[in-house]
């Protein structure tokens, strides 16, 4: 009976996280959560700091020109994730990096909330938005690897897929949470307060889960992956290096699979962001506005939004059933892939309860792609570049999504939104499936790779 006990008890400690390896998860997932919230506090305020931004004499394109830089963030992003990733996160400590990227991160993101306007400073204004979003997004760049390394080099490799899919989940919930808070804001303003000074408060709010995630990481610990790497004296010189010569082919079969994907999040979650602060009219405004209230869209997005939450967690648990990464992660590329133009062409609509159902089970599809990523870019790297690797490629996929908003628009002003909006979405799920098809998994299941 003692025996028995014993061994029920070693089989619950087993099944259960310990506080260290909690901290680490809540340390990696915690910068989801800023990065949820800062960049869709960006889009909201899209269509008032295009009013106050550019000249009015340019129309539409001050909108096209204030979602531009979300592509000079993009571009930022793959550079921090190397060089903060290679002399930091691969070198000194995930702990280290997270640490410096969060207080980076989290300076630039509030520090939008000071930008002059057009009327104010002329074209500094603007040029000033364009420099803070890159800075931002060399920060934000080195969260990605950096986090998921900590998160998943100590939990067993069991738990891997559902620990990699509530990490993952962090950015939905900044999302939700930018979504009440923007909502508590503008609650009885006019559209002029809007204008003004909502915009300003909102990116103050971005301190507050900069400042939180800060503490849980100054109080985490470092993975125990790296600390018997630092024992052993095994620590790469040149990471980014051992990277390329090592695994190149799987970098740029990875990449594909993570350009598609964040082109499609980008072009999706993001400009369902934009349409929510659609409230502003230009002259000849060439995209079919909703006609929704700026209450009834936002209470729309936090439902869409608790949907695809529940799209990654599902997504986590159902992959924890295979040994595979890959496979799960195909079988929800084509169930996300196949109806898209169904999709958006029934759920554009005017009829907000069709906009949230609609739009609600597509979310919920495409989160559950994402649900398995964790898990299989932490397997499938060395632990010696595994941190500078997993950014890099997240990141390196946010480059072309960083397009996305301005690749639906622009065409837009001469061609049906909607049909725009579904062929580029199509392209790049091709990219996308094809990067899952030709990547290639660890074939020795019964080891460990991320011990590798």
């Amino acid at each position: 009976m003692v025996n028995l006990m014993v061994e029920n008890s070693n089989v619950v400690i087993e099944q259960n996280l310990n506080m260290k390896q909690i901290s680490q998860v809540l340390a990696s997932w915690g910068g989801w959560v800023m990065d949820g919230y800062n960049s869709i506090a960006f889009l909201l305020a899209a269509f008032y700091l295009s009013v106050i931004m550019f000249p009015p004499s340019l129309g539409y394109w001050r909108l096209v020109l204030v979602l531009a830089p979300v592509a000079f963030a993009g571009i930022g992003r793959p550079i921090g994730s190397l060089v903060l990733g290679n002399f930091i996160g691969d070198r000194v400590g995930r702990k280290a990096l997270l640490t410096v990227s969060i207080l980076g991160f989290s300076i630039f993101s509030a520090s939008k909330s000071l930008l002059p306007t057009y009327a104010q400073a002329g074209i500094l204004a603007p040029a000033l938005l364009y420099v803070i979003l890159f800075l931002e997004g060399i920060f934000a760049g080195a969260e990605y690897g950096a986090g998921t390394a900590l998160a998943l080099e100590s939990i067993p490799k069991k738990k891997r897929s559902i620990v990699g899919a509530f990490v993952q989940s962090g950015f939905g919930t900044g999302y939700f949470l930018v979504l009440l808070t923007w909502l508590l804001i503008i609650s009885g303003m006019t559209s002029t307060g809007i204008v003004d000074y909502a915009w300003r408060y909102l990116f103050l709010t971005t301190l507050i889960p900069g400042f939180i995630t800060l503490l849980i990481r100054l109080t985490t610990f470092e993975s125990s992956v790296f600390e018997d790497m630092k024992d052993k004296g095994t620590v790469a010189r040149v990471p980014v290096k051992n990277m390329v010569t090592e695994s190149g082919s799987k970098v740029i079969y990875a990449l594909m699979i993570t350009t598609g994907l964040l082109f499609i999040n980008t072009a999706t979650f993001s400009f369902w962001s934009v349409l929510a602060s659609s409230t502003i009219h230009y002259a000849s405004f060439p995209v079919q506005l909703l006609s929704f209230s700026k209450s009834d869209m936002l209470e729309a997005l936090l439902i869409i939004n608790f949907v695809s939450l529940l799209g990654v967690w599902s997504g986590g648990f159902l992959a924890n059933w295979t040994t595979s990464r890959r496979i799960p992660m195909l079988i929800y590329a084509l169930a996300f892939s196949i109806p898209t133009a169904a999709f958006i062409y029934l759920g554009y609509s005017q009829n907000v309860a069709v906009f949230t159902l609609v739009f609600s089970i597509q979310a919920f599809l495409e989160a559950m792609i994402f649900s398995t990523l964790p898990a299989f870019l932490s397997e499938s790297f060395s632990k010696k570049y595994r941190s500078t690797a997993i950014g890099f490629i997240y990141n390196g996929g946010a480059l072309m999504g960083g397009f996305a908003l301005v690749l639906i628009l622009i065409p837009t002003y001469y061609v049906s939104l909607k049909l725009v909006w579904s062929l580029e979405i199509y392209l790049a799920a091709i990219l996308m499936i094809a990067g899952i098809y030709l990547v290639r998994e660890k074939k020795d299941l019964k080891e460990d790779s991320i011990l590798d």
